[in-house]
């Protein structure tokens, strides 16, 4: 009797990834708790061949960054920091002056600190597309999720 080799060769890591596109509302959403949802579907935790070693995750829309929320005293006191690598190169701004005008950077900047620190990072943030308003310039067929 044979025993097959095949059988066992099979495994999750054989499917074929198919990537949907999902549409996200971020009115009256809370940051952290829309950044973690989105997180969650940029790296594909919600299908049933997630591993982590394979980039299975779908691509995410936001549309209406700008008019999500931070609760709490987190607009006067939370500060976005970088540096520019000299010495004393160090900006603090706080994230009352940048939520008006680049809503979609700070979506970004929190979406990208809840991935995974791997070589997947670079290529799972450039699946997030991001946008201050309704207006959505994409030709592909998305699919509305409520959060």
């Amino acid at each position: 009797m044979k025993i097959s080799t095949t059988i066992a060769k099979l495994t999750k890591f054989d499917y074929k990834i198919n990537r949907k596109w999902y549409l996200i509302d971020a009115t009256g959403k809370v940051l952290g708790r829309l950044a973690s949802k989105i997180a969650k579907l940029l790296i594909g935790k919600h299908k049933p061949i997630y591993s982590p070693d394979k980039d299975c995750g779908d691509f995410v829309v936001v549309k209406n960054a700008s008019k999500m929320i931070l609760t709490g005293k987190k607009l006067k006191q939370k500060i976005y920091f970088s540096h520019s690598g000299y010495l004393g190169g160090d900006k603090y701004i706080p994230y009352e002056k940048l939520m008006p005008h680049r809503a979609d950077f700070v979506l970004k900047e929190a979406v990208k600190g809840m991935l995974p620190k791997n070589k997947f990072r670079a290529k799972m943030i450039k699946r997030l597309k991001v946008f201050k308003d309704d207006k959505i310039n994409l030709t592909q067929k998305l699919e509305e999720i409520n959060i």
